[in-house]
């Protein structure tokens, strides 16, 4: 039986449904999820905050794709500002907007997990059949090496001239037209995102989704949740203000992401741990940007497809971080350089001979380490506090110290940090200026496209998980979390957020390695 697309913000009237099953979020998470239960003939409705944009929506605009296809219409950030935050908000979620970058959970994160939280039958063995199957039916392969664009090259040739593991990246495409537009939506349909894949086959076997429709609160009785309530935002509607959809589920499934998820369950009074928003990580960026003698135009071609982890385990006490790319489309640079005025005018005059490399740091991973917390804003919106803690500070300038390293030796006439007084060096020997330089909020650009935690998985004996390893809400029966808000560390690789079927890769490890198995294993019969 097919399913139905209705869109909230069209309707007249406040709409009951009922289904045993309602998810909210289209995300990696939820798509694949809903897929794989409608496929079981289980009745599922999915709530999605965002539009169905398609790839007819997809200009290549930046100035229609941010406020279309992201969170807050592209301005998410921390509570104190110091921290961009680069969030899905469509029919898809991240996916939609993704770089395509696909890894596999790392084996040294599975330990990570199995041995300090409690998160039983973590391995590469059982993994492997799910792991094969996302890439499958995501179409995820090695990215030929001489298909990266120059950007790419420069990491790709710096790495190498320095004798770092570096290498291409495995990417979720399809007949890849090598746009380089990936973040503002693919507009030939080549990203596999689940707008193009999960949700179709779920639409095919009867999947209701209503998109334009945030979930603003779960309702319950006792120890079990009976509806979900959402209300109507238009496209272009900063904030919802139209009729409720109200959907009543023998099963609530939250995806909505690191961030969502966790400011839905304490809209909803369901934060009985304390723990909900706790231990939420980003994996902060932070760039070098290098002007070379010869063309870059970092703005075409696939955005990321080299990527080297030489610095991802670092001496004991401190923080890995791994080395990729960023595509260097005008507004997405402009939002992250320091200048203004003519500073800004020059720098955008150089922007196709500028190639951007970027340090993702991996958070989580020590003994002391919370990352952030989700709380909510007056009006229920999520707040995320993110301080740049001491290990991260030190991390930032090493990062910069590698990047700026490595931006000289792929050839560039000039590494340029994005500091609120820009550092620049001309030759290796000048990076010892890094040394004296400051890190931290509001020193320099820092942003992140991955969001993970907020509701971490952890095993029984584990305190201050939210989640336990069936990914039900501990103190409730029936309604589970099952997006990357459940990851009780950073992944160490591209995850969440930008969302991205990294998103699905990174989940592979949790929520998608288990939502590849026959829907009854995630979601025991039991509890509908």
């Amino acid at each position: 039986m097919a399913g139905e697309v209705i869109t909230a913000s069209a309707l007249e009237a406040d709409l009951t449904l009922r289904a045993r099953v309602c998810i909210v979020g289209s995300g990696a998470g939820g798509a694949v999820l809903a897929a794989r239960l409608t496929a079981a003939g289980i009745s599922v409705v999915m709530l999605e905050a965002g539009p169905f944009a398609t790839k007819a929506d997809f200009d290549l605009r930046e100035d229609r794709a941010m406020p279309l296809l992201y969170q807050d219409r592209g301005t998410r950030v921390t509570g104190d500002g110091s921290i961009a935050i680069l969030q899905g908000r469509s029919v898809g979620g991240g996916t939609t907007i993704n770089w395509t970058t696909c890894y596999r959970t790392p084996e040294r994160i599975l330990d990570h997990w199995r041995l300090r939280h409690g998160i039983k039958g973590l391995s590469v063995k059982a993994l492997e059949p799910h792991f094969e199957a996302i890439e499958r039916r995501l179409s995820i392969s090695l990215w030929p090496e001489e298909r990266a664009n120059a950007n790419n090259r420069k990491l790709l040739e710096g790495g190498r001239a320095l004798g770092w593991d570096v290498g291409p990246t495995k990417r979720n495409v399809k007949g890849c037209a090598d746009s380089g537009y990936c973040g503002l939506g693919c507009p030939v349909d080549g990203k596999q995102a689940m707008h193009v894949t999960a949700i179709p086959e779920a639409l095919r076997d009867g999947l209701i989704l209503v998109c334009e429709c945030p979930a603003i609160r779960i309702e319950r009785s006792g120890d079990r949740a009976t509806a979900v309530i959402g209300r109507a935002q238009a496209r272009q509607a900063a904030r919802p203000d139209g009729v409720s959809v109200r959907v009543q589920a023998d099963v609530v499934v939250v995806s909505g992401g690191a961030l969502n998820s966790p400011a839905l369950l304490m809209r909803s009074d369901l934060n009985r741990s304390g723990n909900v928003g706790a231990r939420t990580f980003l994996h902060p960026v932070i760039a070098v940007a290098g002007r070379y003698s010869e063309p870059v135009n970092g703005f075409y071609g696939a955005p990321q497809s080299v990527a080297s982890h030489e610095f991802v385990s670092p001496p004991d006490g401190e923080l890995g971080f791994f080395f990729e790319t960023a595509p260097v489309h005008p507004l997405l640079t402009a939002s992250a350089f320091p200048g203004v005025a003519e500073e800004m005018s020059s720098f955008a005059q150089t922007l196709s001979h500028t190639g951007v490399l970027i340090a993702l740091h991996v958070d989580g991973l020590l003994d002391d380490d919370i990352g952030g917390v989700v709380s909510l804003r007056p009006g229920g919106l999520p707040k995320l506090d993110y301080p740049t803690r001491a290990p991260l500070r030190r991390a930032m300038k090493r990062a910069h110290q590698r990047l700026a390293e490595l931006t000289l030796a792929a050839g560039a006439e000039v590494a340029q940090t994005l500091h609120v007084d820009p550092i620049r060096m001309h030759q290796q020997a000048e990076i010892a200026q890094l040394e004296a330089a400051e890190y931290g909020a509001f020193q320099h650009a820092i942003f992140s496209a991955h969001q993970m935690g907020g509701c971490a998985m952890g095993g029984d004996d584990v305190g201050a998980s939210v989640v336990d390893e069936s990914f039900r809400l501990r103190g409730l029966e029936n309604l589970f979390v099952v997006d990357g808000s459940v990851l009780p560390t950073a992944l160490g690789v591209p995850a969440s957020g930008v969302g991205e079927v990294d998103d699905v890769l990174a989940l592979s490890g949790i929520s998608e390695g288990a939502s590849v198995k026959e829907a009854a294993n995630l979601l025991p019969t039991s509890v509908f």
